[in-house]
């Protein structure tokens, strides 16, 4: 698992959360310093030096404004690498033509299906609560409303005439079924498929690299963005920003313990209770990574050695789970697109929803098991439904905490699914399952390695 050893590379993950909230704080009271030194726009002195540098009689943007652009167009740029090269790499785990069958149709159904669910629950109780009213903020003037496709155009437009056009444009959802089409034509390919796997398991190592570096240069850009943005944006905004994470915090727990279970029950009918208590370690461990790529080999022994899932059906479906199940980056987007739209007053129609649930769920299979990944994905949906990306700046120092959280949703679906697939295939013990001491005598697992490395 190349992208794995990227994912940990970054071993201050807690020194970076730090620096995105220290970001974050300043920037917003920077920005309303600002706003209460020129209220009305009046003090022309600070706005001239701090927003609209003058040089040799050359007009340049503000340096706030500048820094935060171009975090923002570092955003867009890795969306489209990031999509093909991981949802390439994850079709490609699925070498074996049975398991590519009927095995692999099986996750594959599963992880979207709970994906679906879980992007239209969150945007159902996000237009309940509405987490974005009353905030009424304007969008910048390089944003401009378009019209809203019919999801029956949504579908023809989703299979691309030209794909390098579609890199070209950024059309993802024409992005998402090239790449999906390309990774089983490799995957079938034998010898030559198995060479330009390769190939694309070292560009995806290269890529998160450059996601690395991103996330790296993300307080400076939060810090931009926020400070522009508060000066014409009250502290008000603040409740609204801490509604916004208990309605995703509140998603993501129903959709864990409640969700999972309902399934688990209906297509195995084995207790769920037995299955919540038994994912806790490897939902601890999930929670502390932010990495469902990282916590690989916990939830394998949490599958194969307390559930009782036969290894051939775990060594399959967990892996591939890591790369296509994001359940819970489909429910921070679900809301986020809600949160945004509210905030910046734009309307959404049932089209757009249904554009959002789509193009999030399929882009899910691209969506690497890495952290911070999924602000980049959240770029994509935005631009699918044509709200500002800018938005993202009002949620990114919140959403290391999310993101933990997250991530052990979804390896609570990797294992959910690895159970439905094994119980169907018989390759299961259900003596194990129902034991409450089995996998207790496993040799402890070095936590510290496994994120070392």
């Amino acid at each position: 698992m190349t992208i794995e050893k990227t994912t940990s590379s970054s071993p201050n993950k807690n020194s970076l959360t730090s620096r995105i909230v220290i970001g974050m704080v300043a920037g917003i009271l920077l920005g309303t310093f600002l706003q209460w030194l020129m209220p009305n726009g009046s003090d022309k002195v600070i706005n001239l030096y701090l927003f609209e540098l003058s040089l040799k009689g050359l007009f340049v943007d503000g340096i706030l404004e500048v820094i935060g652009q171009v975090f923002m167009a570092s955003l867009r740029m890795l969306v489209v690498p990031l999509v093909f090269v991981s949802l390439v790499c994850g079709v490609c785990s699925l070498k074996d033509t049975s398991k590519l069958g009927r095995i692999g149709g099986k996750a594959v159904a599963l992880y979207l299906a709970t994906t679906a669910i879980a992007i239209s629950f969150a945007i159902f109780v996000a237009l309940i609560i509405s987490p974005g009213e009353g905030v009424n903020m304007v969008a910048s003037s390089s944003f401009s409303g378009r019209e809203a496709p019919s999801l029956a155009q949504v579908i023809i437009q989703m299979f691309p005439t030209n794909p390098f056009a579609s890199f070209a444009q950024g059309n993802m959802l024409q992005v998402i079924v090239f790449a999906l089409l390309f990774g089983i034509a490799i995957a079938l390919s034998g010898k030559a498929g198995e060479r330009i796997a390769l190939l694309f398991e070292d560009l995806s190592e290269v890529i998160m690299r450059l996601v690395t570096i991103l996330m790296n240069i993300a307080p400076y850009g939060v810090f931009a963005l926020l400070a522009t943005l508060f000066t014409t944006v009250s502290l008000t905004t603040f409740g609204n920003l801490i509604e916004y994470f208990l309605v995703v915090f509140f998603v993501l727990v129903v959709h864990a313990i409640v969700t999972y279970p309902i399934i688990l029950k209906l297509l195995t009918g084995l207790n769920p209770l037995i299955f919540l208590k038994k994912m806790r370690d490897a939902a601890i461990f999930a929670f502390s990574t932010a990495s469902s790529n990282a916590t690989i080999p916990v939830t394998l022994e949490t599958a194969t050695k307390k559930m009782g899932v036969k290894n051939s059906i775990a060594s399959f479906t967990v892996p591939l789970g890591a790369t296509i199940n994001m359940d819970g980056t489909a429910i921070m987007q679900g809301v986020a697109t809600v949160f945004i739209a509210q905030v910046f007053t734009q309307d959404l129609t049932l089209a757009d929803y249904l554009t959002v649930v789509l193009t999030a769920t399929l882009a899910s299979i691209g969506t690497a098991g890495v952290p911070g990944v999924g602000l980049i994905m959240l770029a994509m949906v935005l631009e699918q439904v044509g709200l500002p990306v800018e938005g993202i700046a009002l949620i990114i120092g919140v959403d290391r905490l999310l993101d933990m959280t997250r991530t052990a949703v979804n390896v609570t679906g990797d294992s959910m699914v690895s159970l439905v697939v094994a119980k169907s295939e018989d390759q299961f013990d259900h003596d194990m399952y129902l034991d409450p001491q089995a996998g207790h005598n496993i040799e402890e697992i070095d936590f510290k390695h496994l994120k070392d490395n």
